[in-house]
């Protein structure tokens, strides 16, 4: 078995991909035509949306990501975690939790997207 994807239920698919390609520099492996689902490549996997509407539709009970509760988070490595943050934050990101040099020596930030939902900002860890 191979870990394909992640999809987030989100308001707006084709404004969160938009935010993701410019807040992190994620590459677009497409949007559907109706708007209601989209993909994103992060390398060996996807990072995928699906519009809340299409889940109610489908006979889900989706709910909306919080920051200051998250139920989940998206991480991303990058050796400049500062840089990182600046790039979110001018693309339209709200800044959760400013860079932290954590014990086991990994930097940390977080950051949550348009959506409301986490995404953490770190170096790799060692």
């Amino acid at each position: 078995m191979q870990f394909g994807y992640t999809i987030l239920y989100v308001e707006d698919v084709p404004a969160t991909i938009a935010f993701y390609e410019n807040a992190f520099g994620l590459q677009r492996r497409f949007v559907h035509e109706t708007g209601d689902y989209g993909e994103l490549d992060t390398g060996g996997t996807a990072l995928a949306f699906s519009s809340l509407r299409l889940m109610t539709q489908l006979g889900k009970h989706p709910q909306r990501a919080s920051a200051s509760a998250p139920c989940f988070e998206i991480a991303f490595t990058t050796p400049d975690v500062q840089a990182a943050v600046q790039k979110a934050l001018a693309a339209g990101a709200r800044l959760v939790q400013a860079p932290e040099q954590m014990p086991w020596g990994q930097t940390v930030a977080y950051v949550a997207d348009l959506n409301d939902a986490l995404v953490e900002l770190c170096t790799p860890v060692a």
